[in-house]
């Protein structure tokens, strides 16, 4: 059996989960139930809907930490990015502005790319990087 291409489920680890669930949540308008699974020690974590039943997590360092039997090691922005892909220059703009406003860093201002494209690139509280693009040969449904 192969490995199918289905993945259902990005999980980010958060060091202050109800800081990082309301910059998700009421900064980017990002649609939560909230924190669920207080109830279970190192269980609390926000879902985040995406598109097409994928889902975006954010779970503590230190019960990700827990769970996979890792050691917490520090933060590495570099590790992995994000990227949102929008259909114009104009919605990358708009979006990038939104998450300033939602308390971002702005690491690199929008503009355009070598590859003919335009984008910039953002950290949310945690220093998790993402990158809001438009590529001219991509259509991205809504």
């Amino acid at each position: 059996m192969k490995m199918k291409p289905r993945i259902t489920l990005i999980t980010i680890g958060v060091d202050d989960l109800e800081k990082s669930m309301r910059f998700y949540r009421d900064g980017l308008g990002l649609k939560t139930e909230g924190i669920v699974g207080k109830e279970f020690e190192y269980g609390a974590v926000a879902f985040f809907n995406l598109q097409n039943g994928l889902k975006l997590a954010l779970w503590p360092r230190k019960s990700i930490s827990r769970d996979s039997k890792i050691p917490q090691t520090p933060k590495s922005p570099t590790e992995f990015t994000i990227g949102h892909n929008v259909n114009s220059k104009k919605e990358v703009d708009a979006i990038m502005a939104q998450a300033k406003k939602a308390g971002a860093a702005i690491i690199k201002p929008a503009g355009d790319t070598f590859w003919g494209g335009y984008a910039g690139y953002f950290q949310d509280p945690d220093g998790h990087i993402w990158e809001v693009a438009w590529n001219s040969e991509w259509k991205i449904e809504e």
